[in-house]
């Protein structure tokens, strides 16, 4: 007999036993996340359908109705069999009521009862919606009423996150065949136009299209159109981003703030050691920032000698990741969103980040395989000078790239408010020497850790903090496994975690947590600076003013925003004084301003100075 009447106590290390439940009767072959709910009231009808929705919107999720989450853990209430049967039969009504929900994503398979604790509770299994199928919203409106995910729970989302989605869904991701009015080829820089030949020529030496009129390659390559329904004809958005002047990308609206942008980060004394931006010097178009960049950021790879026919070889398998990456980049920006395409090159890592969403789930990314493009003209035109391939992300060059340095694994961080997708590339040693000595150092007994382990606590040490999230791009485990991985290196005195929650990140034992702001420099253990300018904090006391302590906050926001986490650590505060006491003031006086305003629970929200008191400060 189902027992409802005496809830059971779960911490949330005891967690991974409803995985393992999950596992065996969904068979899930993705990464995913659980939401508890207690139902002991009836079937939470109005917060059920939120975290479908952003389960659909963002990854694959299971809610799980009759146990209810507490701060501490999770209290398994269970469910009556009549309670059973009477929510399903609920679920199945609204599911398919567009006053409810727009589309139904699960069938008989995907609403499973499962016995937890020696109780029965309701799962329901939803899937991430495809990239059609996507916005899924509650009601008929999807303004207002659509909802994503991230660490912190279920997010409404702004009008534009929906209107990008249907954008999306309806379009056939040819953005970039838009023929633009007003525009013709005279908008095309000659030189880009000439070095685009020339590349083409060298790749397809005997290809017919090096005998064709400008005019005639510009038609066969996209970069010129003719509509055959309308008559309409004229360069496309493609053309103009690949080969177009400077001025001309400046005023066409289909393109707001593009501005392509090269940052080199090698030394903390000064800001960028090398930076290209449109400043006026170079036709600011794709080509011109490839053409620029791609040596930048190759340069630093190594180069083992390798001859082949009496040719030496300077192009390794990292060269030709970090070309994909790059390009990959380039043709999947969503150029109608305001944002810039990012290339920053620092110490020990590459941050590649462009506007927009990812438009496959994040494990049909790393598996690669599935082409979705949202600029084919422009794949096509990188394409024909051989720097991109159609089949898939190209992720396993990127990987394979990496892989054959020994580097840590490249991955993705997708980033909500404005929608960002970025890559980082490691530039770093599974296990860096001197790292490890700083580990032997600290930790006498790390000869006794497993490989997994080992890996794990060098991440943790070089990345500042890990997740469980994190480790599945680098240990193949199983979330479940990772868990078990962490809590270990927890009870033997390793890490460190700073809640018990299902999303927690670990630290080194004894080290405050580092953000993804900072940047942990593995040839000697060191603070590295994470504001834009380097406040000393060395010589201040617990006895400064709460003024002094704003004007300090402020000078190490000023011009870029930090997260409250280093802040925090800067000015030798508390996190909940500073939560609590100081920010809300700061942030109502107008003196600081949140990095994303309409999601005040977002895990990467950060502040920086306004612009009125930053003027006031100079």
């Amino acid at each position: 007999m189902n027992n409802t009447s005496s809830p059971t106590f779960l911490d949330f290390d005891d967690e991974n036993s409803i995985c393992s439940l999950i596992d065996s009767a969904f068979l899930p072959k993705e990464s995913y996340e659980i939401e508890y709910k207690s139902a002991k009231e009836g079937f939470p009808m109005k917060e059920f359908w939120k975290t479908y929705s952003a389960f659909a919107n963002t990854h694959t999720g299971f809610i799980i109705l009759g146990i209810k989450e507490k701060k501490d853990g999770l209290l398994i209430e269970g469910l009556t069999d009549e309670a059973i049967e009477s929510y399903q039969k609920t679920f199945w009504n609204n599911c398919n009521n567009p006053n409810t929900i727009n589309t139904n994503l699960l069938s008989n398979s995907d609403v499973r009862t499962l016995q937890i604790a020696g109780k029965k509770v309701l799962v329901f299994k939803v899937p991430f919606a495809t990239r059609t199928q996507r916005p899924i919203y509650l009601t008929p409106n999807p303004f207002g009423n659509t909802y994503k995910r991230n660490n912190e729970g279920d997010y409404h989302c702004t009008d534009d996150e929906v209107r990008q989605m249907i954008a999306d869904a309806t379009g056939e991701l040819r953005r970039d065949s838009l023929i633009l009015e007003c525009f013709t080829t005279e908008d095309f820089d000659p030189t880009s136009v000439r070095q685009f030949r020339q590349l083409f020529s060298v790749f397809n030496a005997s290809h017919p299209w090096n005998a064709l009129s400008d005019i005639e390659l510009f038609t066969k390559i996209g970069a010129y159109r003719k509509d055959r329904k309308t008559g309409k004809e004229g360069i496309t958005l493609a053309g103009l981003l690949m080969f177009g002047k400077g001025d001309s990308l400046n005023q066409q609206e289909a393109l707001p703030n593009f501005f392509p942008e090269y940052r080199e980060h090698l030394s903390e004394a000064i800001r960028w050691t090398d930076r290209i931006y449109p400043d006026g010097t170079w036709e600011h178009n794709l080509l011109q920032f490839y053409l620029r960049v791609l040596p930048k950021i190759t340069s630093v790879l190594p180069k083992p000698f390798h001859l082949e026919k009496d040719t030496r070889i300077e192009e390794t398998s990292a060269h030709i990741a970090l070309r994909e990456a790059f390009v990959n980049a380039l043709v999947h920006t969503d150029y109608s969103q305001s944002g810039n395409i990012i290339v920053t090159l620092e110490k020990q890592q590459f941050v590649i980040s462009n506007p927009g969403t990812l438009l496959v789930s994040l494990d049909q990314y790393y598996e690669g395989g599935i082409s979705e493009c949202r600029n084919p003209s422009l794949q096509k035109m990188f394409m024909l000078i051989g720097r991109a391939e159609k089949s898939g992300s190209g992720v396993d060059k990127i990987m394979r790239g990496w892989d054959d340095l020994h580097w840590s694994k490249p991955y993705l961080k997708l980033e909500e408010q404005p929608n960002r997708v970025k890559l980082i590339l490691p530039m770093f040693h599974i296990l860096p020497e001197q790292v490890m000595a700083n580990l032997q150092e600290q930790f006498p007994t790390i000869g006794e850790l497993t490989t997994n382990e080992l890996t794990a606590l060098t991440f943790c040490s070089v990345e500042g903090c890990i997740s469980n999230n994190r480790l599945q791009y680098i240990l193949k485990l199983h979330p479940t496994d990772i868990t078990y991985l962490l809590k270990g290196l927890v009870e033997r005195g390793y890490l460190e975690s700073d809640n018990k929650r299902r999303w927690a990140n670990y630290h080194i034992k004894g080290k405050k947590v580092a953000t993804s702001s900072q940047k942990v420099d593995t040839s000697k253990t060191k603070k590295v600076d994470t504001s834009s300018q380097k406040v000393d904090t060395s010589n201040l006391t617990k006895r400064i003013s709460k003024g002094g302590l704003e004007f300090l906050i402020m000078d190490i926001c000023n011009e870029k925003y930090v997260k409250m986490e280093v802040i925090a650590e800067q000015v030798e505060r508390s996190l909940d004084y500073l939560k609590n006491k100081i920010f809300p003031n700061m942030v109502k006086q107008g003196k600081l301003e949140k990095k994303y305003p309409l999601n005040p629970n977002h895990p990467e929200q950060a502040y920086k100075t306004t612009d009125i008191y930053t003027k006031k400060n100079h």
